[in-house]
Parts: C-alpha cells; structure tokens; sequence
C-alpha cells in the first residue's frame, strides 16, 4: 500500500496540472464542474477519479504479464477515448474544434505507461 500511495499522487498532480495546461491553452473546457467560480478544471475527477481508476489499474497490473499489461494500456486508452467522446455529449467536457481524439488515445497510453514506470520504480526502491 505504502508504494502504490506516491502513484496516486503523482497522477493526480500529473492529471490537475495537464487539465490546467490544456484549459488555459483553451484546448478544452469543463462547462459542468464542482465550484467553478474557483476552479477552471473538474477537481472532482483530478482528485476523486483519477487516483481511484488509477488505483484500480495498478491492481490489475500488479497481475498480468507485460503482453497483457501493454493490451491493457491500449484497451483503456481507446475506451478512455471514446468516453470522452461521450462526456462531451453529456456537456460535461467540450473540446476545441481542432482537437481530435486519437491525441487522447495516445497520451493516455503514455500517461498510463509513464504510472506503471514510476510505480514499478518506486516499489524497486522500497524492496
């Protein structure tokens, strides 16, 4: 448990500062989020939602071989995608219109990717 705390953590800040990064860059926008006189990004999700899916995630790569591992990351970056895509028509994240969503495909593989690294990274250290 002790390993897995600092992975949250990191993807979390990871995931509220590339939500700010793009927001500011008006890439894309959250028109329905909590406190929104505060924030410009949805904290619920950065906070709350991230570091649980991320939780979950390294659950389950904590049982899989690489092979599967790698097919995990691109199934959940393409899933992750097309959810995307669905909040959108639920007004809850409006992209720009020169966004286009294989960019979130890809770097929620890397996203991804980069978690387990530093998961694995920090867990050689406290071995």
């Amino acid at each position: 448990m002790s390993v897995v705390i600092p992975t949250l953590l990191l993807a979390s800040l990871i995931g509220t500062y590339l939500d700010l990064y793009f927001v500011g860059k008006g890439i894309y926008h959250f028109p329905k989020r909590p406190l929104p006189e505060i924030f410009s990004i949805n904290i619920f999700f950065t906070l709350i939602g991230l570091p649980l899916f991320v939780g979950l995630y390294i659950c389950v790569c904590q049982k899989v071989n690489v092979w599967k591992k790698a097919a995990l990351i691109l199934l959940l970056s393409l899933f992750i995608s097309i959810g995307e895509k669905q909040a959108e028509t639920w007004g809850l994240f409006i992209h720009n219109d020169s966004w286009k969503h294989i960019y979130s495909f890809i770097g929620y593989a890397l996203y991804l990717t980069f978690i387990y690294v530093f998961y694995r990274w920090v867990k050689r250290i406290r071995d």
